[in-house]
């Protein structure tokens, strides 16, 4: 039968994609439903082009601070227009790039809202957005195995519902019209510190409301401090231990309450306000109740194979749970299509997974916090190394930074590594690596670390560790 699968795919984004491109090699026929943008949400609202706007943004503060390198430049300014052009032509060469590689491997593309009407059943209704040329349309499907990857929207709070006009999600974020003058941003994860460090770039005047005590909440402590103390150079205001408990529309701005720990109340008033305080699973009006799909907290509950409770039924990505990655949903996808085929898959290893943050200063890490590590009982051998220290580094221009490795003492495994500073979303692979394959203290110390390079400060973290360093 022509709309019969082995597997079909609900949601072409990173995990929806890669997963059927993978189930496709591995000889399956392979069908993906989509019903708003081919790649989902990471590709055309998410990753690459907030990476887009935070690039602009980067090139413009060199070209600010162009005295620093003995540069003249003159008569600089923001074309906002331009900007948000570009972004969104990357966006869209992304997205016709997932779907030259979706053709190139034969897996069809279905059209539409997708509802699972039973057990390897799934009805597909029109969709309002445009299909794409040789897009199968709606209809009824069957498929051996069905996977959810239908991503995750921004959470709304009440009374603070995103209205696109005076307060947006990473959507309006992502398009302004204009730069606001200034700027509220409710959670201080990756998503509010990137749109705090571009819209600051864009000469904003951004005040951040964090309720918990920390900035970056996932972050290890000693770099999340750094990394609040180059924000605050910058004159990004932060409130900590403080929540956004009302907020009254102007015509052209908002004003919030904001209510302290300590139970101070204060308002503060800007033209636009972005919240960015998490995202919840897209797990309605899909039928999984129907099939007795268990659901937890707004997402799929699934085994480390991406199996939900119910045979032929799988799920992975945001809609999977956290952590909420994209190269999390991109691996999830081989994972599933690699069990789906009967193949020896490996489950995944969330501690393995790396966290990057692309704010000004950069940040990644992978593995235990410090105090995580501590909670686990691990006795510790924690290694810093700053950028200071590190010739390119100053070269560069950029010699603030850190990066801090924590081993066990016991074994000298790498239990976690954590950085802050110019281009470490480029370097945490290295340490994601040695923690793959299992390498120890010694085997990191005898590695050969090219100079000069700013990774060399990775080297130089883990000398620290056991009392070697040599340029500190």
């Amino acid at each position: 039968m022509a709309n019969n699968y082995d597997v079909l795919f609900i949601g072409s984004g990173p995990g929806g994609y890669v997963g059927a491109i993978r189930a496709a090699q591995l000889g399956l026929k392979v069908g993906v439903v989509e019903r708003t943008h081919i790649g989902g949400i990471c590709p055309n609202w998410g990753c690459i082009p907030a990476k887009a706007l935070l690039r602009s943004a980067e090139i413009f503060h060199y070209i600010e601070h162009a005295k620093d390198y003995g540069l003249i430049a003159e008569k600089t300014g923001v074309d906002i227009a331009g900007v948000v052009k570009r972004s969104r032509g990357i966006a869209a060469q992304m997205s016709n790039g997932v779907g030259f590689l979706l053709k190139k491997n034969k897996v069809d593309v279905i059209w539409g809202q997708a509802t699972l009407t039973a057990p390897g059943k799934v009805t597909v209704a029109a969709s309002a957005e445009p299909a794409p040329k040789g897009a199968l349309a709606a209809g009824e499907y069957t498929a051996k195995n069905i996977v959810i990857a239908t991503g995750a929207r921004p959470r709304a709070l009440p009374g603070i519902e995103p209205d696109k006009k005076l307060i947006w999600t990473y959507f309006g974020a992502l398009a302004p019209a204009s730069v606001p003058k200034s700027l509220l941003i409710m959670g201080s994860g990756a998503i509010g510190v990137e749109f705090a460090s571009f819209y600051k770039a864009m000469d904003s005047d951004v005040t951040i409301v964090e309720l918990l005590p920390q900035i970056l909440p996932v972050e290890d402590a000693e770099i999340a401090e750094h990394a609040r103390k180059r924000f605050e150079k910058q004159g990004i205001k932060i409130l900590t231990g403080a929540k956004v408990s009302k907020v009254v529309k102007g015509a052209d701005s908002v004003t919030a309450t904001v209510e302290t720990a300590d139970g101070k109340v204060q308002t503060l008033t800007a033209d636009r306000l972005i919240s960015a305080v998490g995202v919840v699973g897209n797990i309605e009006n899909l039928g999984l109740e129907a099939l007795g799909v268990k659901t937890d907290r707004g997402c799929v509950v699934v085994d480390g194979l991406c199996r939900t409770n119910v045979p032929g039924v799988w799920a992975i990505g945001d809609v999977a749970g956290p952590p909420m990655l994209a190269h999390k949903a991109e691996h999830e996808g081989v994972i599933a299509a690699e069990a789906i085929a009967g193949k020896h898959a490996h489950a995944m290893d969330k501690l393995m997974i790396p966290g990057c943050t692309y704010c000004m200063p950069q940040i990644a890490s992978v593995g235990l916090t410090e105090a995580k590590a501590k909670e686990a009982g691990y006795e510790l051998k924690v290694g810093r190394f700053p950028f200071i220290g590190n010739g390119k580094a100053v070269a560069l221009g950029e010699p603030e930074g850190l990066v801090k490795t924590i081993f066990d003492a016991k074994t000298g495994r790498l239990l976690g590594a954590h950085l802050v500073g110019a281009e470490v979303t480029e370097m945490i692979q290295g340490f994601v690596l040695a923690m793959n394959l299992e390498t120890t203290e010694e085997e990191l110390i005898n590695a050969v670390f090219p100079h000069p390079t700013v990774s060399e400060t990775m080297h130089e973290s883990v000398l620290s560790a056991y009392g070697r360093a040599i340029h500190i």
